[in-house]
């Protein structure tokens, strides 16, 4: 097993952050390298979460055989002439230690500085200097590489000024302090220690919200009327946001149509209009298309042509715009669906059936999950009834985390007594060498720590921004953005959770076995003033932040501002939670009047379905008997048979017509749905325009 289990991990993470890749963003739509940059920043910050566990494990194997060599006996001969006094007397005593075993992880020596070495060296060189050059190249108006380019470093150097401000303060410490002389390590330390320092910095405030607010919520889902109100009240938010977007992207496509008729097919600007152009949703493009008067020259001199700086310009808020539009969308579906799905838990609750009943049944066909396992028995005793205690056992259980970190954050520098609890679980797996035990505490704490740090990021209003949506509509933006954090706050904080559990000798000045990852930053002692104050001092801050999250003082800071926020004795928000219940309200009538429509068409074509193919095959059949009779007769006869099919039941006849034509009468709703872009999808499945490659179909569209 030597090596074999950091392969399969290896392996293992590889798979899992294709699979969230593949969640969230579009491998056949985003650029290809996006999509690398984000997963080999996803995989790196993963890789050293699952495989610092390991690097402990085998760290504390070989601190046994260390303290086992220390206290091997040594046994002097006694010279041959001289017998002591106390012959019989046994050898010096010395402590019994236990034998030592191997984990059955074990990593041999020299493969785990390599590793580490390349993984956090590589995920730096990703988040400080790749991942935002090609964030702000992504989103760039440029239409050529070195525009981009250009724009990408204009964008990026407040990020690169602030590294290099942080890097620049610590060099000149050291440079001028009396006992050090610079060399390639001390640089090396120096820049490890800036970029974690700015990584705890951001660590600790994101922890303190998360600590607070992650068991809270997990409590506060536990209460369905509560969540429901919630619920609306995003609702109101979120519609406000989309018809703001929808509003924004019409002003855009307004001056995308101006521009584009403006300039014609043979302008040399004309290439930069159908790029931005292929940015536009398909619907504004056929549009644009249908309006075009591409047979007229630019050579008119009372034109006046906008400026390649302006299309630029032009071209970044039509990515702007239609981002934003796309994101809002998907967030009132998600939002429309779990607050149909909160209302039918509420509707369920009372039922003496114990049926759970949806109010919008999927139209797909059941699987055998659904049919066999999760039938609408177990479903509502899940929604109505067990799903609540479970998430107030897991609320509870995070919450005594939470304060076992904060705990342990205010309290890791003690190494005599150790009050650290991190450290006490840790050490006494350590006397029993209990490997599993210490690899599983490691992987569940480090996992909660990054759970309440990265979650934060996309709860906080000011990062909603950045979001990362399933189904395949995240953007390139987000995507890299996500990555880019993970890489800054990872190394930081693996690095303070060693020093929770006193494998940091920086922090807990104790001379024990140093881990691989400890040993790749350097000597911290090397900034004492980092390594001793700032590292153990700030992050008691946390204690200060989770009072103010659990009093919600930013929440009701921000509402007293004028932002709207989910405050339960405020007046604005008992209006937004009536609004929102009101657009709930609007959208499942919507719902119900398509789904009645689709109903209707269902059972017509059940009733007349039979008749019109009965009519069909029988009116086919008949005109084979008339052109076999008509072959074998002469011409009299054939007129003969001529004024006889004419002379059938005709009244019969047209009425079945009647019954064939005859389409049932349904309301439209996608007809007046309010979203304009949604609206008869059929006449948009063209492609997009340009301007020298016009559809014939759409010659006669303007006669």
């Amino acid at each position: 097993m030597s090596g074999a289990a950091l392969g399969i991990e290896i392996v293992v993470v590889f798979f899992l952050a294709l699979f969230l890749l593949h969640r969230y963003g579009d491998f056949r739509k985003q650029q290809r390298m996006v999509l690398f940059g984000t997963l080999l920043a996803w995989y790196l910050c993963f890789l050293i979460v699952f495989i610092l566990p390991l690097d402990v494990s085998t760290t504390i194997y070989k601190q046994c055989k260390l303290d086992h060599e220390d206290h091997a006996p040594t046994l002097s001969p006694s010279p041959a002439n001289h017998t002591p006094a106390n012959a019989s007397a046994t050898p010096t005593k010395r402590s019994v230690l236990k034998p030592c075993y191997k984990p059955w992880s074990y990593i041999p020596d020299g493969i785990m500085p390599v590793f580490w070495r390349v993984v956090y060296w590589t995920s730096q060189c990703l988040t400080w200097l790749l991942l935002p050059f090609m964030q702000s190249y992504a989103r760039s108006g440029g239409f050529s590489i070195t525009g981009k380019i250009k724009t990408a470093l204009i964008e990026n150097a407040i990020y690169y000024g602030t590294y290099l401000l942080i890097f620049g303060s610590l060099l000149i410490y050291v440079a001028v302090h009396p006992e050090w002389h610079l060399s390639w390590y001390e640089l090396q330390t120096i820049g490890i220690t800036a970029a974690n320092t700015w990584g705890l910095f951001l660590l600790v405030l994101l922890l303190g919200y998360g600590l607070v607010e992650i068991p809270r919520s997990y409590w506060n889902a536990s209460r369905h009327g509560h969540l429901l109100i919630k619920t609306y009240f995003k609702a109101s938010k979120l519609m406000t946001e989309k018809a703001d977007a929808e509003e924004n992207l019409e002003d855009v496509m307004e001056e995308v149509r101006k521009v584009s008729e403006s300039i014609k097919y043979n302008h040399p600007l004309r290439k930069y209009i159908d790029t931005i152009l292929r940015k536009c949703p398909v619907d504004y493009q056929e549009k644009m298309g249908r309006n075009m008067d591409d047979y007229e020259d630019f050579d008119d001199k009372q034109n006046t042509y906008p400026s390649e700086k302006s299309l630029v310009k032009l071209h970044k808020q039509v990515i702007y715009a239609v981002q934003r539009h796309n994101r809002t969308r998907v967030q009132w579906q998600i939002l429309l669906q779990q607050a149909i799905h909160l209302e039918d838990v509420a509707k369920n609750e009372t039922s003496t059936t114990h049926q759970f009943v949806h109010s919008f049944p999927s139209s797909e066909p059941a699987g055998w999950f659904s049919r066999y396992v999760y039938t609408p028995t177990v479903e509502w005793f899940w929604e109505c009834l067990l799903k609540v205690w479970f998430y107030r056992l897991l609320s509870v259980v995070l919450t005594l985390f939470s304060v076992a970190v904060v705990w342990s954050e205010c309290t890791f520098f003690s190494t005599r007594p150790v009050l650290s609890l991190f450290a006490v679980f840790i050490q006494l797996a350590e006397r029993d060498y209990n490997y599993l035990y210490i690899e599983m505490a490691c992987f569940i704490t480090i996992f909660f720590l990054c759970t309440c740090v990265y979650s934060t990021v996309f709860r906080v209003r000011v990062f909603n921004y950045y979001y990362l949506a399933s189904h395949h509509q995240t953007d390139a933006y987000s995507l890299q953005f996500s990555g880019m954090l993970f890489c800054r706050l990872t190394p930081p904080l693996c690095l303070n959770f060693l020093g929770l559990i006193h494998m940091d000798s920086a922090i807990s000045h104790q001379q024990k076995e140093q881990t691989a990852y400890t040993s790749i930053m350097g000597s911290m002692r090397v900034l004492s003033f980092i390594a001793n104050g700032f590292y153990i001092y700030y992050p008691m801050l946390i204690v200060l932040l989770c009072i103010a999250t659990y009093f919600s003082l930013g929440t009701r800071c921000l509402n007293l501002l004028g932002f709207q926020q989910f405050v339960g004795d405020s007046e604005m928000t008992s209006d937004l939670i009536d609004e929102g219940k009101e657009l709930i309200r609007r959208e499942k009538r919507k719902r119900q009047r398509t789904e009645d429509g689709e109903n209707r068409r269902r059972e017509w074509k059940e009733r007349y379905g039979n008749q019109r193919e009965e009519h069909t095959a029988r009116n086919r059949t008949s005109h084979e008997l008339k052109e076999t009779s008509y072959s074998d007769t002469v011409t009299s006869s054939s007129n003969r048979q001529a004024k006889y099919s004419r002379s059938g039941s005709r009244s019969e006849r047209d009425s079945i017509e009647l019954l064939q034509d005859a389409e049932p009468l349904d309301f439209n709703a996608e007809s007046l749905t309010d979203d304009p872009l949604e609206a008869e999808p059929s006449r948009h499945a063209g492609g997009r325009y340009l301007s020298m490659s016009s559809s014939r179909s759409r010659i006669f569209d303007d006669v």
